[in-house]
């Protein structure tokens, strides 16, 4: 099992930047890829961002491409998403999860995820 725990989130205004991260530890060896998702105030958990641990093939969520980037440091064992040009409909709890299973094209649906962080706040004020 591998534990993960975000931090970064808070406030920020529409237009401006965060960046999250996500420390990995427990069973990191197994780590095939990582992402991120986020639940807005009334909806279900949805995809944003992924990346495979070793080549660093990333994937995004159309409605966030161009404005966040996933990165990780695999000396670290640490997850990041650069969140740029904020709207507030990025409002949301942001959670990273961790992926131990080889083949799937993108890592961007909940079920391809075996474990997952607690989420942190992220507020976009108008």
């Amino acid at each position: 099992q591998v534990q993960l725990v975000e931090s970064g989130g808070g406030l920020v205004q529409a237009g401006g930047s965060l960046r999250l991260s996500c420390a990995a530890s427990g069973r990191t060896a197994n780590n095939l890829a990582m992402g991120w998702f986020r639940r807005a105030p009334g909806k279900e958990r949805e995809f944003v961002a992924s990346i495979t641990w070793f080549v660093a093939s990333t994937y995004y969520a159309d409605s966030v491409r161009g404005r966040f980037t996933i990165s990780r440091d695999k000396s670290k064992n640490t997850l990041y998403l650069q969140m740029s040009s904020q709207k507030p409909e990025d409002t949301a709890v942001y959670y990273c999860a961790a992926s131990s299973t080889l083949g799937y094209t993108h890592y961007d649906l909940i079920r391809e995820y075996d474990d997952w962080g607690q989420g942190t706040q992220v507020t976009v004020s108008s």
